[in-house]
């Protein structure tokens, strides 16, 4: 039995069908959860040979987190929907994963529960994914979600 689940998501259709399961799971094990959604960090990511590139990083941020917030209400009605509790966290890290087995680490989760594209060969090689390296580097069991083909 899991006591705590950190699902992450982007927002996207596919870490939708993640969160669904992860929710799901919750409710069946009577699981804390927490959701992250980690924004990028642009002020780690603005340079160039030319030296920094003009940006106003303020305005960025505030970007990110407005997006980041919608996706959590969504992930909150959703939650609710669902019938169960959720916390949400966000976070700003230029390392998604590193960010993701961090969330989970601080927030004593025992799985992580996330989504994958499923890619293989020379696509999976040359994209990665951030499900691979939250595999890899994580001491924390993770439940990978694929979507149905």
């Amino acid at each position: 039995m899991f006591k705590h689940i950190l699902i992450p998501t982007d927002g996207s259709k596919l870490s939708e069908a993640a969160l669904h399961a992860g929710l799901q799971l919750a409710k069946e094990q009577g699981s804390e959860v927490t959701v992250l959604y980690v924004m990028p960090d642009y002020s780690a990511m603005m340079y160039s040979s030319e030296g920094m590139v003009g940006y106003n990083p303020a305005e960025l941020r505030k970007d990110a987190e407005k997006t980041a917030d919608k996706v959590l209400q969504a992930v909150q009605d959703m939650a609710k929907a669902e019938g169960v509790e959720c916390k949400t966290a966000r976070t700003m890290n230029f390392s998604v994963h590193q960010a993701i087995i961090q969330q989970a680490k601080d927030s004593d989760c025992d799985l992580i529960c996330m989504a994958s594209h499923g890619r293989k060969g020379i696509a999976g090689i040359l994209l990665g994914s951030e499900t691979q390296r939250v595999l890899v580097n994580s001491s924390i069991p993770v439940l990978v979600h694929r979507p149905k083909v």
